[in-house]
């Protein structure tokens, strides 16, 4: 059994893994290498990271049934905020570098681009379940807390929703997001959950 050391390295290295993007990025905008506009630099690779560690959040569970090994799941909460965090930020880079902070233009930007409501939307899901991913959150609803967790992956789809919006004009990319989304969403079936302990042993042999 891993010492209670190797378990707090452990996710200090998650969280400098995690915030390692949002450094480099930061560091291309003030070296002057985001191109003729960096807001919208920083806007466009904090939403593609708030959606990688959406994925990322959402795969530690097949990868824990598949391997059963305990540091997935300790991680589960950690990375859900930096969910929430790159998500937050997304949302703050586009009031700040898209409207100027001029909550006036929000109307009419809405009506030309509905796919702000849609990131709206699971930013506040995002929110919700952010505030109720603790100990208290979880004795308090009880069975209604992994029934209320599962509404992450309605958010999963607002969130691809929202950037197929945006990028529908090239659509590889988006693709490729849809299908780690799909392969993640197919491990939760029951038929390929029950599986996945099973490919433990075969690989294991």
């Amino acid at each position: 059994m891993a010492s209670p050391r190797i378990w707090l390295a452990w996710r200090v290295g998650v969280f400098l893994a995690a915030l390692a993007p949002l450094l480099f990025w930061s560091w291309v905008v003030a070296n002057n290498a985001a191109g003729p506009e960096p807001g919208r630099y920083l806007l466009l690779n904090i939403g593609i990271g708030a959606l990688w560690m959406l994925l990322l959040t959402l795969s530690l569970t097949p990868l824990t049934k598949l391997t059963r090994w305990k540091g997935f799941a300790l991680i589960r909460r950690q990375l859900g905020l930096w969910t929430l965090a790159y998500a937050t930020l997304h949302m703050l880079s586009y009031a700040l570098f898209i409207l100027g902070l001029n909550w006036a233009l929000l109307g009419s930007e809405i009506i030309k681009r509905p796919y702000i409501i849609v990131g709206m939307i699971a930013l506040v899901g995002l929110a919700v379940l952010g505030a109720t991913s603790n100990k208290w959150s979880m004795k308090r609803l009880g069975k209604r807390w992994k029934s209320l967790h599962k509404f992450s992956y309605a958010i999963l789809g607002l969130v691809l929703l929202h950037f197929f919006w945006i990028v529908r004009a090239d659509m590889q990319e988006w693709a490729m997001y849809a299908a780690i989304a799909a392969l993640i969403m197919a491990t939760r079936l029951p038929p390929v959950a029950r599986t996945l302990p099973k490919l433990r042993y075969r690989f294991s042999r």
